[in-house]
């Protein structure tokens, strides 16, 4: 098993990114804080609309590196590809970024100002590759940054579909047979007038239920669904709080986990590749997660790093990041070659939360099925028992 890391805190010196180490810096930013430093120095003129898709700003990436790798210049790539886009909110996009650059604006600050296409990892990296020269190798990175990321979202929500579908009819079926199949049944055994079974009247008085107070029963569940997402956008501490049981889950939260440290480690590993600095990377890095857990994790380590020590050291404090990738880091802090330990992280971490969903849902899928199974065992026999009685009854009259 790897070793935890003992070190003590050393005083304040040159951080792991060579820039000084400047004063304290504040704590935990907020939520709020933190979207709006995605937005700041962006210009306000630009007309706002719906975000571009992914994969077309995937595909834009992919088309620029080819274009500047064959020694095309910027803007005339950019002409191609907006002449080749077709019609809707993306070749307007295009339709500004080659306005802009025309003009002499470098393309990382034309991306900038794109924050329905380009996020801030974009805009990062393009303008590390314009002061590097190597603006073609940081697109080709950035295309293989989110190919890998569609493709592990594809993989889980190509998982999750089945057992969604599966979910979402079981709950049509039984709706409509509480809704409308029971009272019917309810009619007949009234007519009879016999005693009826523990499980026939349990169901019944469901049905009941669900039939006169049906704004309850599917309108409370919808409105803590309403309140769950509202809460998950509005107050810090609650979205914590959600992020934090998620993680603690037995399996599912391993997995999540192991996503969050692949999605770190790619992020920042490629940033520190296209010349990043450290703490400029954490920052992005930071500001890419979606977890309020790993959000935090992150700036504690930013916080830290910037008084002057390494990136391993204050990793080691953060319970989400296991002993692997701290010592992976730690091991490429001292080797000069911490993009590419990250990247193999990465890399590694990928294929295990691909075996773990797979693995995951391989038996949700089974126990799904035989829960609707059991569940429709118990409607049909809940129903049939009273029915048994009653043809007993009038075959002995």
């Amino acid at each position: 098993m790897a070793k935890k890391l003992k070190r003590s805190v050393a005083p304040a010196r040159s951080s792991s990114s060579g820039e000084p180490a400047p004063g304290p810096e504040r704590g935990r930013s907020s939520r709020g804080g933190r979207r709006s430093g995605r937005r700041s120095g962006r210009r306000s003129g630009r007309r706002s609309g719906r975000r571009i898709a992914a994969q077309v700003v995937t595909d834009f990436t992919v088309q620029m590196s080819t274009l500047t790798g064959a020694g095309v210049p910027v803007v005339r790539a950019l002409n191609i590809i907006e002449g080749q886009t077709r019609p809707g909110p993306f070749k307007a996009v295009m339709g500004e970024l080659v306005e802009d650059v025309s003009g002499g604006a470098p393309l990382s600050e034309a991306l900038e100002k794109q924050e329905r296409a380009f996020d801030s990892l974009y805009a990062s990296m393009v303008r590390a590759g314009e002061t590097g020269g190597v603006l073609d190798t940081v697109l080709e990175r950035l295309a293989e940054l989110r190919e890998r990321s569609a493709e592990l979202k594809a993989k889980v929500a190509g998982a999750m579909l089945y057992p969604a579908i599966v979910l979402m009819v079981s709950l049509i079926v039984v709706s409509v047979i509480l809704v409308f199949v029971i009272p019917k049944f309810t009619e007949v055994f009234d007519s009879f007038n016999v005693a009826l079974p523990g499980p026939t009247q349990t169901l019944i008085d469901v049905s009941g239920a669900a039939v006169n107070y049906w704004y309850l029963v599917f309108g409370i569940p919808l409105a803590l669904v309403m309140l769950h997402v509202l809460a998950l956008r509005r107050f810090d501490g609650y979205r914590h709080l959600n992020h934090r049981l998620l993680l603690g889950i037995p399996y599912l939260g391993t997995a999540l986990s192991r996503s969050l440290i692949a999605a770190f480690s790619r992020t920042f590993g490629t940033l520190v590749q296209a010349g990043v600095p450290h703490l400029e990377a954490l920052e992005i890095a930071r500001d890419t997660t979606d977890n309020e857990v790993m959000y935090r994790s992150i700036d504690e380590i930013r916080r830290v790093v910037r008084e002057g020590e390494t990136i391993a050291r204050p990793m080691q404090d953060e319970p989400v990041f296991d002993d692997l990738v701290t010592n992976m880091v730690d091991v490429g802090e001292q080797t000069g070659e911490l993009d590419r330990m990250l990247v193999r992280v990465a890399n590694a971490y990928d294929k295990e939360v691909t075996r773990k969903i797979d693995a995951l849902f391989k038996i949700i899928e089974p126990l799904l099925l035989v829960g609707v199974a059991i569940f429709v065992g118990f409607i049909v026999v809940a129903l049939f028992l009273p029915l048994t009685k009653i043809m007993s009854t009038a075959g002995g009259a």
